[in-house]
């Protein structure tokens, strides 16, 4: 029987180990934490959404790069996701935001204790405590467990680390130089998925701080994402902002800072913006916005900041703005402080099979890998297909 070492103890290498054939390989997961799926249980902290109920042509746009995953996502989709799910004991449901939940009552620790006992039943081994170290003269592995090297020898290897957020879990990327120093093309980290830096009039933090701004939709360029985002003393996060980050963090890359605008009534037209305001009488602007526009008071005084006292009172110029205010941000927000990163090892360097073009029968699989994905299930859901994808390969290879 053939050996292999899944190296990491994620969503990716729990679905690789979950269905590999357990007559054909004797599998052994390495974890450097006492336990594996730690970052599993982090992510249910804030809902754990296990993925996005979307059609599956809907699904595969939200990658990037897209084509890199859409094979990889066709072959274990959200459905399937949601079968085997099941197949292991756990009911999962659609909320209101489409995202696929397991059903309440059950709670991110049952759901993995239901996957170690499908581990179990398929006499997976997990060695806890074994940090991976690199690899000696021969590809061997090397760990360090208890303060002693261990060298591992397998006929298949599998890489599963995670990239850089999330420290606590044990997601520090600091493999990244490993296989840098072993010439795999490798980009450094930088943060996604997380808040961005404003620089908020002092007078408008004080009053706007911890503040929603809901029923909106922000676009950056040319891409738009309807949603809510929070002001905070940093700048501004939310599952509107969040989505955009590839194209976000492009413009700050490029020129040091990126533009968004946000429509605060993506509901009405401009017309119907106009003929409310100029229909008014005599109210105040202010009274207007928010007795016939609905403009929460956190919106107007956004205005009020950012828009000349000329352009707030001249109705067309002010319509521009409620359907099309623009903010700068300025940075990203700390990488430990980000729900995922980008970076990682390039795509180009794996083929079609996530086997290293330059280590054979060496994969990598899940987050290591540079692509991305906004929250909301998209996420788990590629770690999911990576590794039962990466299953299928080895599951009918010689």
């Amino acid at each position: 029987m053939k050996t292999v070492a899944i190296i990491g103890g994620g969503p990716s290498a729990l679905m690789l180990a979950a269905m590999l054939d357990d007559g054909k390989y004797q599998i052994n997961i390495y974890e450097k934490n006492a336990a594996v799926g730690r970052k599993f249980l982090v992510a249910g902290d804030g809902g754990f959404n296990l993925t996005h109920s979307e059609d599956i042509e809907a699904l595969v746009t939200r990658y990037t790069p897209q084509s890199f995953l859409d094979r990889v996502l066709r072959s274990f989709t959200n459905e399937d996701v949601c079968i085997w799910l099941k197949h292991i004991g756990i009911e999962t449901y659609t909320g209101s935001s489409k995202r696929i939940f397991p059903v309440k009552g059950i709670k991110p620790i049952e759901v993995l204790h239901a996957i170690l006992e499908e581990l179990k039943r398929k006499k997976v081994t997990i060695h806890t405590q074994h940090k991976w170290c690199g690899w000696d003269e021969n590809n061997t592995l090397i760990f360090s467990h208890k303060q002693k090297q261990v060298i591992v020898s397998a006929d298949k290897t599998v890489f599963a680390l995670g990239r850089g957020s999330w420290k606590v879990t044990g997601s520090d990327g600091v493999w990244l130089n490993i296989f840098k120093e072993k010439g795999i093309q490798t980009i450094p980290f930088q943060a996604s998925n997380c808040a961005y830096k404003v620089e908020w009039p002092v007078e408008f933090l004080e009053r706007a701080k911890g503040q929603w701004l809901k029923n909106i939709s922000v676009s950056c360029d040319k891409q738009e994402k309807k949603g809510e985002l929070v002001i905070t003393a940093f700048g501004l996060e939310g599952g509107a902002i969040y989505a955009l980050s590839p194209y976000i963090r492009e413009q700050i890359n490029t020129t040091g800072k990126a533009t968004i605008f946000i429509d605060f009534k993506p509901t009405l037209i401009r017309e119907t913006l106009l003929h409310k305001i100029s229909s008014a009488g005599n109210k105040s602007v202010s009274k207007i916005l928010s007795d016939d526009i609905k403009l929460s008071d956190t919106q107007i005084q956004l205005l009020k900041t950012f828009v000349t006292k000329a352009d707030f009172t001249d109705t067309r110029t002010l319509v521009d703005y409620i359907k099309k205010f623009p903010l700068t941000l300025t940075a990203a927000a700390p990488i430990d402080e980000a729900i995922s990163t980008v970076g990682g090892i390039l795509i180009e360097e794996v083929n079609n099979s996530f086997e290293l073009k330059k280590l054979s029968d060496q994969y990598v699989i899940g987050e290591m890998l540079d692509w991305d994905a906004p929250t909301g299930g998209y996420l788990l859901q590629a770690c999911f297909s990576m590794g039962a994808w990466l299953a299928k390969q080895l599951n009918k290879s010689d």
